[in-house]
């Protein structure tokens, strides 16, 4: 393939598509989400009767404490309410190595109310834009083990979406310089490229995306890579519909540069694809280098981000909402990759 260089990004002015749009009036709508702080009873269990810490977890958590202690821990839920079970140590070991861990943790969220107001805020366009979804009723902070994370369509983190709500892993939101991070086991899980948003700002973001996610399950995986970008495109897009505030960069899980040399250098990017007859490519040896995390897109320089084609995706999406700006969220969710291609006859300016 031909290799593109894409230079750091100088010093111009940049201009954010977002103010394309108005944002609706979303202050009429009420949204009830209940914080629960699974985190604080979790650490707060005697661990020398775990057994009964366990049943009362399971009494104020019902739905919450099986997830977590199967799904998350790894461990047996009906086990550990035997008394004297042997994977009590196994709970006593966690709680001991992740102490240091839980009390970092208490000093960035000890009050969680700000991010609590900020998910509030998201469902309100949420609901605005799908009244008919039923949205979530709880916001439950947990602490999993380093390696709990869970793949969403826009990548790897570690909060999820529960039938008894949103889950934030606050493991993953101690910010990029975090210790942990930065351990030989750190790195290994989580590269620079990961790690980099692992902050308190994504923590919205991330519940956005499983929202996205709930609404509209991916189902590109193997389609021509032109179907996967708009559809990854259409999906960012949404996203930045929730979070109408939220800085594009950080829904796409771009550093700022990286955006803004993506802003600079669309045509270079869309010429790359064309000249080098990959849209139609289906194979997921090919296609991934361009869809999906990853430090760099190769082909294009250092600077290039990984995932370089959603950001294609969505300046498609953009452009054929320009041909049809009646089309509404619903509506261009459920429109074919294909159409939305033909039909938007994109073309970057060089």
């Amino acid at each position: 393939m031909k290799k593109i260089i894409i230079p750091l990004a100088c010093i111009f002015l940049f201009i954010s598509c977002r103010n394309n749009y108005n944002i609706p009036d979303v202050s009429g709508i009420k949204v009830g989400l209940e914080l629960k702080r699974f985190d604080n009873d979790f650490f707060s269990i005697d661990t020398a009767n775990v057994a009964a810490s366990i049943s009362g977890l399971l009494k104020k958590y019902p739905r919450f404490t099986p997830d977590y202690v199967e799904n998350i821990l790894g461990l047996d839920m009906d086990s550990l309410l035997i008394p004297g079970n042997a994977q009590d140590a196994a709970i006593r070991l966690f709680i001991h190595d992740y102490k240091p861990v839980k009390d970092s943790s208490d000093l960035i969220y000890k009050d969680f109310s700000k991010e609590t107001d900020q998910i509030k805020t998201a469902l309100k366009y949420v609901n605005y834009y799908f009244p008919q979804y039923k949205l979530p009723k709880s916001l439950i902070t947990f602490i999993g083990p380093i390696n709990a994370n869970f793949e969403t369509s826009f990548g790897t983190q570690g909060d999820i979406i529960t039938p008894d709500g949103l889950g934030v892993g606050l493991q993953l939101h101690l910010g990029k310089n975090f210790s942990l991070y930065r351990s030989i086991e750190g790195q290994e899980q989580y590269p620079d490229y990961l790690s980099n948003n692992f902050d308190a700002i994504h923590i919205p973001v991330n519940c956005m995306r499983n929202i996205v996610d709930d609404l509209y399950p991916d189902k590109s995986d193997g389609k021509a890579l032109i179907e996967q970008m708009i559809e990854k495109g259409k999906r960012i897009y949404l996203l930045t519909m929730f979070l109408p505030r939220t800085p594009e960069y950080i829904c796409f899980g771009y550093t700022e540069n990286q955006l803004k040399d993506s802003y600079k250098n669309e045509a270079v990017i869309w010429d790359f694809f064309l000249n080098n007859d990959l849209l139609h490519n289906s194979d997921p040896n090919i296609t991934k280098n361009y869809i999906g995390e990853s430090p760099k897109t190769q082909e294009l320089g250092d600077a290039a981000p990984g995932n370089i084609g959603a950001f294609i995706g969505m300046k498609i999406v953009k452009k054929y909402l320009e041909k049809f700006p009646q089309t509404t969220l619903s509506l261009l969710m459920e429109t074919d990759a294909n159409e939305i291609f033909n039909k938007a006859k994109y073309k970057p300016r060089t």
